[in-house]
């Protein structure tokens, strides 16, 4: 029985065997057939679904290869202070919502970014203070978790004053008399949000089955989730409902890697839909905040090399550990020196894998983000078959921080055609929700190198600019290998799952100056369509 069959379409496989074709077969969630019109219309059947796609272009599935989709699931609950352009913008909607919340109920918001303000100061504790008295309130930075806005109740609930120190590899913002503000960076944001009670399982998992209709009608069939324990509780109940409809590749915290070892999880343990994928280490901070730890200073502050946020002997330790239990590194790292300390540390356990008969298959190691190289290690993922996990959407945000803050090392930074080719393999994702999880707006930033609408010869470092089936690469197979799901995901070819990601129009016909008026037309995930814009 074949139960769907699209065809007069535009078809790119991402399989080098039949990278073009026009239709595609589906039984039973999996690709049975692909080719000509003329070879897959006669395998229909009595009820086969015959979709006549007009010349529309499809690819496999996309997959987001970097979320925090609990965080995500929460912005639709919390209050949005991207776009805020002042600090008055942002109090003003904090305020909003603390009328509405109950007597001692934490007020939860997220995108507060004082860079991008009018006056670019940090916000403190009294300008909360100022609407939410009663009410312990606790804003995520536009870059989650590297750093926190909360008011003098949340900092007394947790006990933050004055004496308190700042954590390893994290800082508490104080005024002259060392006393906190209300800004807190990397590990010191903890000190907060262990206070904060934890969300109730069914209702975060509501709220992730609208995050789930978002990411379907922006073409998405899975993603690779960052978040903690409450995101994997919630994922599972929705698995256990039969509501879960896209693949997730659930990371998990280092902190929880004891935990991990002591029931025995794997890398890789799970199905198609939800499965186990690596460690999460924070190697360093981020560009906006000035924490992204480099060799040379930054331009404006020749005494700041940003901040490591775990000491290099720990985290030989900590990935030693993990890959002696079967668990793979996923490691972020922004700066030049964090990428090269993540990579001694790799190198290490690869030799130590080696030994144990282990190889680069096993166990896919990564480096989430990789912004910035030195042209030294450039060539040391591919020897180590470490993933390269990218943000193209990011070069539309950094161009001007990068040109202002690193000078010169623009050139190494974002530079996915360098790292394309010495042989690694280069995934994309997002890091939603600190950013759009829209992956055409990724596939334009990676082709295009300019914001829309901006002339052609405004492009950032045009010599990194990638094909538009390159792009495509990124989001599809190279996630699938990234995960150890290429046999299964990945490319529209027989025998795998049928994920596929319709687009309006046939896009590789268009000048990338058109590529903004493109639109998804319908996703489908294990041959259901989950998203269906056209009749």
């Amino acid at each position: 029985m074949t139960d769907l069959i699209l065809h007069n379409a535009n078809i790119h496989t991402v399989d080098a065997k039949r990278p073009l074709v026009e239709a595609v077969a589906v039984d039973r969630g999996i690709i049975v057939a692909v080719g000509s019109d003329n070879n897959v219309l006669p395998l229909a059947k009595e009820g086969t679904e015959i979709i006549d796609l007009n010349g529309k272009s499809v690819t496999p599935g996309l997959v987001d290869a970097h979320v925090h989709f609990e965080r995500l699931a929460n912005t639709f609950l919390q209050t949005d202070l991207l776009g805020a352009s002042s600090l008055e913008e942002a109090v003003q909607r904090i305020g909003e919502a603390a009328a509405d919340a109950e007597p001692g109920e934490w007020v939860r918001g997220w995108g507060w970014a004082s860079e991008a303000w009018v006056d670019p100061s940090l916000p403190t504790a009294a300008d909360l203070d100022r609407v939410a008295p009663h009410c312990p309130v606790f804003i995520d930075h536009r870059a989650f978790l590297h750093g926190a806005w909360v008011n003098s109740r949340a900092l007394e609930i947790s006990g933050v004053n004055a004496q308190t120190p700042d954590p390893e590899g994290g800082r508490i913002e104080r005024d002259e008399q060392g006393n906190p503000i209300g800004v807190l960076s990397e590990q010191a944001v903890a000190l907060v949000s262990r206070h904060i009670p934890p969300p109730d399982t069914a209702k975060l998992a509501s709220a992730m089955f609208k995050a789930q209709e978002h990411c379907w009608q922006k073409g998405l069939v899975g993603l690779h989730d960052f978040d903690g324990e409450a995101s994997f509780k919630a994922l599972q109940w929705l698995h256990r409902q039969g509501s879960l409809g896209m693949r997730i590749v659930k990371n998990i915290p280092v902190y929880l890697l004891e935990h991990a070892i002591a029931v025995g999880l794997q890398s890789g343990f799970g199905d198609d839909f939800l499965r186990v994928g690596g460690i999460k280490i924070f190697a360093d901070g981020t560009l906006g905040m000035r924490l992204a730890f480099m060799m040379e200073p930054y331009q404006d502050d020749p005494n700041n090399y940003g901040l490591a946020t775990t000491d290099k002997a720990l985290m030989k330790e900590q990935a030693s550990l993990a890959s002696e239990h079967g668990l793979s590194l996923t490691i972020h790292a922004i700066g030049d020196r964090a990428v090269h300390d993540v990579l001694d540390v790799l190198e290490a356990v690869r030799e130590e894998e080696a030994q144990r008969g282990i190889s680069p298959r096993q166990l896919r190691h990564r480096i989430e983000h990789v912004q910035v190289i030195h042209p030294a290690d450039k060539e040391r993922l591919a020897q180590l078959h470490v993933v390269a996990s990218m943000n193209p959407i990011h070069v539309l945000s950094d161009m001007e921080a990068v040109d202002q803050l690193w000078g010169e090392r623009g050139r190494y930074t974002h530079a996915y055609r360098d790292m394309m080719a010495t042989g690694a393999v280069v995934a994309f994702g997002s890091d939603a929700p600190f950013i759009t999880i829209d992956p055409w707006q990724g596939i334009m930033a990676a082709v295009m190198r300019r914001r829309p609408g901006s002339p052609p010869g405004t492009a950032w470092y045009p010599e990194q600019k990638l094909t538009l089936a390159e792009a495509i690469h990124g989001f599809t197979k190279a996630t699938a290998i990234t995960s150890g799901q290429e046999q299964r995901q990945g490319s529209v070819s027989v025998g795998k799952v049928a994920d596929m990601t319709i687009f309006d129009r046939d896009i590789f016909a268009l000048d990338p100056d058109s590529y903004p008026e493109v639109t998804v037309a319908g996703t489908i995930v294990n041959g259901e369509f989950k998203y269906r814009a056209f009749d």
